[in-house]
Protein backbone atom coordinates (compact mmCIF):
# COMPACT_ATOMS: atom_id res chain seq x y z
CA UNK A 1 0.00 0.00 0.00
CA UNK A 2 1.09 3.32 -0.94
CA UNK A 3 1.77 6.29 1.64
CA UNK A 4 0.70 9.81 1.22
CA UNK A 5 2.82 11.86 2.85
CA UNK A 6 2.15 15.34 4.03
CA UNK A 7 3.74 18.22 6.44
CA UNK A 8 1.41 21.31 6.47
CA UNK A 9 3.37 24.86 6.86
CA UNK A 10 2.73 27.40 8.90
CA UNK A 11 -0.16 28.99 6.93
CA UNK A 12 -2.06 25.66 6.20
CA UNK A 13 -2.76 24.86 10.12
CA UNK A 14 -6.46 25.16 10.58
CA UNK A 15 -7.54 26.36 13.92
CA UNK A 16 -11.42 25.37 13.47
CA UNK A 17 -13.34 22.02 12.75
CA UNK A 18 -15.72 23.22 9.77
CA UNK A 19 -14.72 26.27 7.98
CA UNK A 20 -11.28 25.46 6.71
CA UNK A 21 -10.76 24.87 2.91
CA UNK A 22 -9.20 21.66 2.48
CA UNK A 23 -5.58 20.79 2.00
CA UNK A 24 -6.18 17.73 -0.07
CA UNK A 25 -8.24 15.64 -1.59
CA UNK A 26 -7.57 11.72 -0.80
CA UNK A 27 -9.80 8.23 -1.92
CA UNK A 28 -11.10 6.26 0.51
CA UNK A 29 -8.86 3.56 1.61
CA UNK A 30 -6.12 5.74 1.31
CA UNK A 31 -2.96 5.58 3.71
CA UNK A 32 -1.35 8.71 5.19
CA UNK A 33 1.30 10.08 6.91
CA UNK A 34 0.98 13.65 8.35
CA UNK A 35 2.81 15.64 10.80
CA UNK A 36 1.52 17.95 13.58
CA UNK A 37 2.42 20.71 15.31
CA UNK A 38 2.35 20.70 19.30
CA UNK A 39 -1.16 22.11 20.97
CA UNK A 40 0.89 25.22 21.96
CA UNK A 41 2.20 25.89 17.98
CA UNK A 42 5.65 25.42 19.29
CA UNK A 43 5.36 28.63 21.43
CA UNK A 44 6.28 27.10 24.76
CA UNK A 45 10.35 25.32 24.33
CA UNK A 46 11.77 25.81 27.74
CA UNK A 47 10.76 25.92 31.03
CA UNK A 48 10.96 30.08 31.31
CA UNK A 49 8.55 30.21 28.43
CA UNK A 50 5.16 30.88 30.50
CA UNK A 51 1.76 30.48 28.71
CA UNK A 52 0.23 33.55 29.94
CA UNK A 53 3.64 35.44 27.48
CA UNK A 54 3.98 32.95 24.82
CA UNK A 55 0.62 31.28 24.16
CA UNK A 56 -2.09 33.00 21.60
CA UNK A 57 -5.68 31.49 22.20
CA UNK A 58 -5.71 31.50 18.87
CA UNK A 59 -4.05 29.41 17.66
CA UNK A 60 -3.71 26.53 19.67
CA UNK A 61 -4.51 23.27 18.89
CA UNK A 62 -3.12 23.40 14.90
CA UNK A 63 -4.71 20.81 13.00
CA UNK A 64 -3.23 19.22 9.79
CA UNK A 65 -6.13 19.01 7.57
CA UNK A 66 -8.77 19.26 6.76
CA UNK A 67 -9.08 16.40 4.25
CA UNK A 68 -11.81 15.88 1.74
CA UNK A 69 -12.68 12.51 1.09
CA UNK A 70 -13.62 11.93 -2.27
CA UNK A 71 -17.45 10.49 -2.41
CA UNK A 72 -18.49 11.10 1.82
CA UNK A 73 -21.62 13.11 1.94
CA UNK A 74 -23.91 13.26 4.76
CA UNK A 75 -25.81 10.25 6.22
CA UNK A 76 -22.03 8.16 5.20
CA UNK A 77 -19.82 6.95 8.24
CA UNK A 78 -15.65 7.95 8.31
CA UNK A 79 -13.30 5.07 9.29
CA UNK A 80 -10.35 6.14 10.32
CA UNK A 81 -7.77 3.93 11.61
CA UNK A 82 -5.07 4.87 13.71
CA UNK A 83 -1.74 3.11 12.26
CA UNK A 84 1.20 4.38 14.01
CA UNK A 85 1.64 7.29 16.35
CA UNK A 86 5.47 8.20 16.57
CA UNK A 87 6.82 11.53 18.53
CA UNK A 88 8.30 14.15 16.23
CA UNK A 89 10.81 15.24 18.43
CA UNK A 90 12.77 14.79 21.47
CA UNK A 91 10.92 16.84 24.03
CA UNK A 92 7.14 17.46 24.78
CA UNK A 93 6.13 20.39 26.76
CA UNK A 94 3.03 20.46 29.31
CA UNK A 95 2.11 23.64 31.39
CA UNK A 96 -0.47 24.76 34.16
CA UNK A 97 -2.33 27.77 32.43
CA UNK A 98 -3.61 30.38 34.29
CA UNK A 99 -7.82 29.84 35.07
CA UNK A 100 -7.23 26.82 33.14
CA UNK A 101 -7.62 22.88 34.15
CA UNK A 102 -9.72 20.64 36.13
CA UNK A 103 -8.27 22.30 39.88
CA UNK A 104 -8.90 25.51 39.43
CA UNK A 105 -11.66 28.25 38.83
CA UNK A 106 -12.62 29.23 35.38
CA UNK A 107 -14.96 31.63 33.91
CA UNK A 108 -17.58 28.75 34.38
CA UNK A 109 -16.76 27.98 38.20
CA UNK A 110 -15.96 31.51 39.68
CA UNK A 111 -14.32 32.08 42.67
CA UNK A 112 -12.56 34.61 44.17
CA UNK A 113 -8.82 33.75 44.50
CA UNK A 114 -5.67 34.09 42.34
CA UNK A 115 -4.51 31.97 39.71
CA UNK A 116 -2.33 28.82 40.02
CA UNK A 117 1.10 29.79 39.04
CA UNK A 118 1.86 29.59 35.52
CA UNK A 119 4.09 26.95 35.01
CA UNK A 120 6.47 25.11 32.63
CA UNK A 121 7.54 21.88 32.23
CA UNK A 122 9.90 19.83 29.58
CA UNK A 123 9.95 16.34 29.14
CA UNK A 124 12.71 15.04 27.27
CA UNK A 125 12.33 11.64 25.28
CA UNK A 126 14.69 8.82 25.69
CA UNK A 127 13.91 7.71 22.52
CA UNK A 128 15.94 3.99 23.51
CA UNK A 129 13.81 3.62 26.25
CA UNK A 130 10.86 4.91 24.86
CA UNK A 131 10.20 6.88 27.63
CA UNK A 132 9.73 10.60 28.71
CA UNK A 133 10.89 11.95 32.11
CA UNK A 134 8.90 14.31 34.48
CA UNK A 135 11.41 16.48 36.27
CA UNK A 136 9.92 18.38 39.39
CA UNK A 137 9.81 22.17 39.20
CA UNK A 138 9.14 23.10 42.83
CA UNK A 139 11.01 19.51 44.19
CA UNK A 140 13.48 16.91 43.83
CA UNK A 141 12.03 14.28 41.69
CA UNK A 142 12.95 12.85 38.28
CA UNK A 143 10.50 9.91 37.04
CA UNK A 144 10.77 8.26 33.49
CA UNK A 145 7.62 7.60 32.48
CA UNK A 146 6.42 4.97 29.30
CA UNK A 147 5.41 6.88 25.95
CA UNK A 148 1.53 6.14 25.64
CA UNK A 149 1.10 8.66 22.07
CA UNK A 150 -2.51 9.47 21.50
CA UNK A 151 -4.10 12.55 19.64
CA UNK A 152 -5.96 14.27 21.28
CA UNK A 153 -8.44 15.96 18.28
CA UNK A 154 -9.73 13.49 15.49
CA UNK A 155 -12.87 15.40 13.56
CA UNK A 156 -14.85 16.22 11.06
CA UNK A 157 -16.61 19.24 9.90
CA UNK A 158 -19.82 19.77 12.15
CA UNK A 159 -23.09 19.99 10.67
CA UNK A 160 -25.65 22.78 9.26
CA UNK A 161 -22.34 24.93 8.35
CA UNK A 162 -21.20 25.34 12.01
CA UNK A 163 -17.77 26.23 12.79
CA UNK A 164 -16.34 25.56 15.98
CA UNK A 165 -12.95 25.93 17.91
CA UNK A 166 -10.28 23.19 17.73
CA UNK A 167 -10.67 23.20 21.46
CA UNK A 168 -13.87 22.01 21.51
CA UNK A 169 -15.06 18.23 21.40
CA UNK A 170 -18.54 17.38 20.70
CA UNK A 171 -20.63 15.48 18.34
CA UNK A 172 -17.92 15.83 15.34
CA UNK A 173 -15.45 14.72 17.24
CA UNK A 174 -12.74 16.86 18.29
CA UNK A 175 -11.13 18.08 21.21
CA UNK A 176 -11.43 14.58 23.34
CA UNK A 177 -8.19 14.69 24.41
CA UNK A 178 -8.90 10.42 24.80
CA UNK A 179 -6.14 8.01 25.46
CA UNK A 180 -8.17 5.64 23.34
CA UNK A 181 -7.36 7.42 20.25
CA UNK A 182 -3.97 5.32 20.14
CA UNK A 183 -2.51 3.14 17.59
CA UNK A 184 -4.77 0.21 16.79
CA UNK A 185 -7.87 2.17 17.33
CA UNK A 186 -10.44 2.83 14.45
CA UNK A 187 -12.77 6.06 15.25
CA UNK A 188 -15.65 6.32 13.33
CA UNK A 189 -17.36 9.58 12.87
CA UNK A 190 -20.71 10.54 11.16
CA UNK A 191 -20.25 12.29 7.94
CA UNK A 192 -21.92 15.60 7.96
CA UNK A 193 -20.76 17.41 5.10
CA UNK A 194 -19.94 16.58 1.47
CA UNK A 195 -16.05 15.36 1.42
CA UNK A 196 -16.13 14.96 5.14
CA UNK A 197 -13.46 17.31 6.01
CA UNK A 198 -11.13 15.51 8.55
CA UNK A 199 -8.35 16.60 10.50
CA UNK A 200 -6.24 15.31 13.17
CA UNK A 201 -3.83 16.77 15.65
CA UNK A 202 -3.12 18.17 19.30
CA UNK A 203 -0.32 14.87 19.96
CA UNK A 204 0.27 13.97 23.20
CA UNK A 205 3.38 11.59 24.32
CA UNK A 206 1.24 10.33 27.15
CA UNK A 207 -2.26 12.29 29.45
CA UNK A 208 -3.29 10.85 32.27
CA UNK A 209 -7.35 10.20 32.19
CA UNK A 210 -8.87 13.20 32.68
CA UNK A 211 -5.94 15.64 31.88
CA UNK A 212 -6.18 16.98 34.81
CA UNK A 213 -4.31 19.95 34.82
CA UNK A 214 -5.43 20.62 31.65
CA UNK A 215 -2.78 19.88 29.42
CA UNK A 216 -0.71 16.60 28.83
CA UNK A 217 2.76 16.04 27.65
CA UNK A 218 2.13 17.91 24.65
CA UNK A 219 4.42 17.68 21.37
CA UNK A 220 4.77 17.34 17.54
CA UNK A 221 3.72 13.88 15.77
CA UNK A 222 4.02 11.69 12.84
CA UNK A 223 0.79 9.91 12.62
CA UNK A 224 0.48 7.00 10.04
CA UNK A 225 -3.39 6.54 9.60
CA UNK A 226 -5.90 4.63 6.78
CA UNK A 227 -9.08 6.37 5.88
CA UNK A 228 -11.65 4.81 4.62
CA UNK A 229 -15.20 5.12 4.15
CA UNK A 230 -18.97 3.32 5.06
CA UNK A 231 -21.68 4.30 2.82
CA UNK A 232 -24.85 5.19 4.63
CA UNK A 233 -27.18 1.83 4.17
CA UNK A 234 -24.37 -0.52 5.37
CA UNK A 235 -25.04 -0.13 9.13
CA UNK A 236 -24.56 3.80 9.77
CA UNK A 237 -23.11 4.92 12.65
CA UNK A 238 -24.42 6.62 15.55
CA UNK A 239 -24.28 11.06 16.00
CA UNK A 240 -21.50 10.55 18.25
CA UNK A 241 -18.09 9.42 17.59
CA UNK A 242 -17.41 5.41 18.13
CA UNK A 243 -14.06 3.55 18.67
CA UNK A 244 -13.52 -0.35 17.60
CA UNK A 245 -10.11 -2.23 18.78
CA UNK A 246 -9.60 -5.53 18.84
CA UNK A 247 -10.39 -6.32 22.70
CA UNK A 248 -13.16 -3.16 22.78
CA UNK A 249 -16.16 -1.47 22.10
CA UNK A 250 -16.41 2.30 22.60
CA UNK A 251 -18.71 5.34 22.58
CA UNK A 252 -17.41 8.73 23.15
CA UNK A 253 -19.77 11.73 24.66
CA UNK A 254 -18.87 15.29 25.15
CA UNK A 255 -21.36 17.59 27.30
CA UNK A 256 -21.46 19.91 30.54
CA UNK A 257 -22.09 18.64 32.99
CA UNK A 258 -19.76 15.39 33.02
CA UNK A 259 -22.98 12.81 33.62
CA UNK A 260 -24.47 14.09 30.42
CA UNK A 261 -21.18 13.09 28.76
CA UNK A 262 -21.32 9.84 30.50
CA UNK A 263 -25.22 9.52 29.49
CA UNK A 264 -24.43 10.60 26.15
CA UNK A 265 -21.67 8.03 25.40
CA UNK A 266 -24.02 5.20 27.41
CA UNK A 267 -27.24 5.77 24.61
CA UNK A 268 -24.68 5.45 22.10
CA UNK A 269 -23.22 1.91 23.33
CA UNK A 270 -26.90 0.97 23.86
CA UNK A 271 -27.97 2.03 20.49
CA UNK A 272 -24.92 -0.05 19.11
CA UNK A 273 -25.82 -3.42 20.97
CA UNK A 274 -28.90 -2.92 19.37
CA UNK A 275 -27.27 -2.93 16.56
CA UNK A 276 -24.87 -5.67 16.85
CA UNK A 277 -26.62 -7.99 18.89
CA UNK A 278 -30.21 -7.31 17.64
CA UNK A 279 -31.06 -6.64 21.92
CA UNK A 280 -34.21 -4.67 23.02
CA UNK A 281 -33.55 -1.34 24.56
CA UNK A 282 -33.68 -2.40 27.90
CA UNK A 283 -31.78 -5.33 27.69
CA UNK A 284 -28.80 -3.75 26.51
CA UNK A 285 -29.56 -1.07 29.11
CA UNK A 286 -28.95 -3.51 31.01
CA UNK A 287 -26.20 -5.81 29.68
CA UNK A 288 -24.10 -2.56 29.56
CA UNK A 289 -25.06 -1.74 33.12
CA UNK A 290 -22.98 -4.82 34.21
CA UNK A 291 -20.00 -4.67 31.87
CA UNK A 292 -18.81 -1.39 30.33
CA UNK A 293 -15.74 0.99 31.84
CA UNK A 294 -15.79 4.46 31.86
CA UNK A 295 -12.75 6.42 31.42
CA UNK A 296 -12.77 10.36 31.70
CA UNK A 297 -10.96 11.39 28.97
CA UNK A 298 -10.67 15.14 29.72
CA UNK A 299 -12.61 17.51 32.59
CA UNK A 300 -11.13 20.83 31.17
CA UNK A 301 -12.29 21.56 27.76
CA UNK A 302 -14.89 23.35 26.33
CA UNK A 303 -16.79 20.62 27.26
CA UNK A 304 -15.66 17.35 28.99
CA UNK A 305 -15.50 14.20 27.30
CA UNK A 306 -16.40 10.70 28.58
CA UNK A 307 -15.58 6.98 26.95
CA UNK A 308 -17.74 4.10 27.76
CA UNK A 309 -16.19 0.94 26.76
CA UNK A 310 -17.02 -2.57 26.79
CA UNK A 311 -14.63 -5.45 26.35
CA UNK A 312 -15.25 -7.86 23.26
CA UNK A 313 -14.20 -10.69 25.28
CA UNK A 314 -17.40 -11.02 27.54
CA UNK A 315 -19.56 -11.32 24.31
CA UNK A 316 -20.03 -13.05 21.48
CA UNK A 317 -18.18 -12.00 18.36
CA UNK A 318 -19.53 -9.22 16.08
CA UNK A 319 -18.78 -7.05 13.30
CA UNK A 320 -19.47 -3.46 12.90
CA UNK A 321 -19.59 -1.18 9.68
CA UNK A 322 -19.18 -5.10 7.72
CA UNK A 323 -16.14 -5.68 9.83
CA UNK A 324 -14.35 -2.65 8.34
CA UNK A 325 -11.76 -2.45 11.65
CA UNK A 326 -10.32 -6.00 11.16
CA UNK A 327 -9.81 -5.53 7.08
CA UNK A 328 -8.03 -1.62 8.17
CA UNK A 329 -6.04 -3.78 10.85
CA UNK A 330 -4.81 -6.68 7.80
CA UNK A 331 -4.37 -3.43 5.85
CA UNK A 332 -2.09 -1.91 8.02
CA UNK A 333 0.23 -4.69 8.93
CA UNK A 334 0.95 -4.57 5.24
CA UNK A 335 2.42 -1.41 5.83
CA UNK A 336 4.98 -2.99 8.51
CA UNK A 337 3.08 -1.50 11.77
CA UNK A 338 -0.06 -2.22 13.86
Amino acid sequence: MDVVEFTPTFEQFAYTFGGAAPVMRVRPGTALRLWSEDAFNHALTGVADLSSEKVDLRYVNPQTGPFWVEGAEPGDTLAIHFVDLTPARDWGVSAAIPFFGGLTSTDRTAMIQEALPDTTWIYHLDRAKNTVAFEARHSDLVVELPVAPMLGTVGVAPAAGEVRTSLVPERFGGNMDSPEMRAGTTCFLPVNVEGALFSIGDGHYRQGEGEACGTAVEGAMTTTLIVDLVKGGASPAGTWPRLETDDHWMAVGSSRPMEDSWRIAQVEMVRWFEQLYGLHTMDAYQLLSQITEVPVANVVDANFSVVVKAAKGLLPARDAFGGIHADLRARAASLGAM
